[in-house]
């Protein structure tokens, strides 16, 4: 495939462009049409790599694509996942160049979804056409991107149900995660799930002067801070009641397997401006972030927060809260265990309220399956190393509910790097990662039988 890329080079840049160009913002009500000019996009070039079919399907939200080469209903299938939406540029002010005029520099490409994930969309379709064109594809290949992933992907799950004999696969392929580093390529076999919450405190029926009241009434801002507090005790663990029920602790031989990724600690805090790392006691920063779940405050929120002084005790104070789940643990149910805890450790001179907000399950594909290894097999023969199997920290909610409602495993051939900043100013993605991500690909299918 190198050479095919090399002779086509310059088309893939123009391709790929296109989409860039379209501020596919799905959480910006004014960027609708864009959602809809980018969906469309992706069929013209879906169809011209060599698709049978490829057509836009509207939902409650932002539109579907799904696309489909079928050679032989015999033959494996897989189904290729992505997202089109992209996150909101701010602040605008911190990016070098237009978010949305791609511009190569430095050997890479930097715009708002040159990563995440309309860069890495756009591999699977050139591996596709590749293997098309050059009549090597033996395997039927289905291709569904979402509009809502940056939002929680809201619309798709019903979409998925509604449609699921259409979506029948063998395999979920994934392409919006990163590897460890260039040098050292990964195969991210599992994600954390999610439950976020939002705590509310009310107290005063309004805001009252700190002089003539401090001291007399509970400060709602006081109860949360003491409330957030309880949450995590000393050697790091949260302290909900039930939370790590449903943890599977992995073997010794497990986590030494995990353990093959390169990490160095002081590398890693420098590279983040923290002075120390800090977690859960007996686990290293690499298992903390990734096999081990984890609660952290998102946002707080209450009374005067305005350059200048106001002297108030504010009627409420909010705050936001993730917690992040290891494959077995239920959103649902910590969500609710989280409830209970909250309001079983509230004081009663005040009103606490608890939110869900949205939450997902995690997922874990074993190493062992035909699909891991195939992937392993191409990223080897791309990279010169075997890659390390990993374990992502973050989420991606939709592919636990695609793994249930499908029968089939997600696997995740990501080829990001952390250098690319995305949901940051000046994301990008280098070339040589796109390119390598289209030859593994491209390989993968070569490896690849059930």
């Amino acid at each position: 495939m190198n050479q095919y890329i090399k002779q086509n080079e310059s088309r893939f840049y123009n391709e790929l462009f296109s989409l860039l160009r379209i501020p596919s913002v799905s959480s910006e009500p004014e960027h609708a049409e864009d959602m809809a000019r980018c969906a469309f996009r992706l069929t013209e070039l879906l169809m011209e790599a060599g698709a049978d079919s490829a057509n836009v399907y509207p939902t409650e939200g932002h539109p579907v694509v799904f696309a489909q080469k079928i050679i032989d209903p015999a033959r494996p299938t897989v189904l290729v996942y992505g997202h089109y939406d992209v996150q909101p540029v701010d602040p605008i002010d911190e990016w070098k160049s237009d978010p949305f005029e791609p511009e190569i520099r430095d050997g890479a490409i930097y715009a708002r979804g040159a990563n995440d994930d309309k860069g890495q969309i756009f591999m699977h379709l050139k591996a596709f056409e590749y293997l098309v064109k050059t009549g090597q594809l033996n395997h039927n290949v289905k291709f569904i991107f979402e509009g809502e992933e940056e939002i929680s992907s809201p619309s798709l799950p019903a979409w998925v149900r509604d449609n699921k004999e259409m979506l029948a696969c063998d395999v979920i392929l994934v392409s919006d995660t990163t590897m460890i580093s260039a040098k050292v390529p990964s195969i991210n076999c599992g994600m954390r799930g999610l439950a976020y919450m939002e705590i509310v405190v009310k107290g005063p029926s309004t805001d009252l002067h700190s002089g003539h009241y401090g001291g007399a009434v509970a400060n709602p801002a006081n109860v949360l801070c003491d409330i957030i507090s309880q949450l995590i005790d000393k050697d790091g663990r949260v302290t909900i009641k039930g939370f790590y029920d449903d943890v599977v602790e992995l073997s010794a031989e497990e986590r030494e397997m995990l353990s093959r990724a390169p990490f160095d600690e002081e590398e890693f805090a420098h590279e983040i401006g923290v002075r120390g790392v800090r977690g859960e006691k007996g686990y290293t920063s690499q298992e903390r972030r990734s096999i081990r779940p984890c609660l952290d405050v998102n946002g707080i929120v209450g009374g005067f927060t305005a350059e200048g002084s106001k002297t108030i005790i504010p009627k409420e104070a909010r705050a936001k809260v993730s917690m992040r789940l290891v494959p077995n643990q239920r959103c649902g149910k910590i969500a609710e265990l989280f409830r209970k805890h909250i309001k079983s450790i509230a004081p009663s001179d005040v009103t606490v309220e608890v939110y869900e907000n949205h939450g997902c399950d995690g997922f874990l594909i074993p190493v062992s399956s035909p699909a891991y290894k195939a992937a392993s097999r191409a990223m080897g023969e791309v990279y010169g190393i075997e890659p390390v199997p990993a374990r992502g920290g973050g989420s991606i909610g939709i592919l636990a509910e695609m793994q249930q409602m499908l029968g089939a495993d997600p696997l995740l051939m990501g080829f990001g790097l952390e250098r690319d900043f995305i949901h940051s100013p000046n994301e990008s993605y280098l070339l040589d990662q796109l390119f390598k991500g289209m030859e593994s690909i491209a390989l993968f299918y070569k490896y690849y039988d059930r």
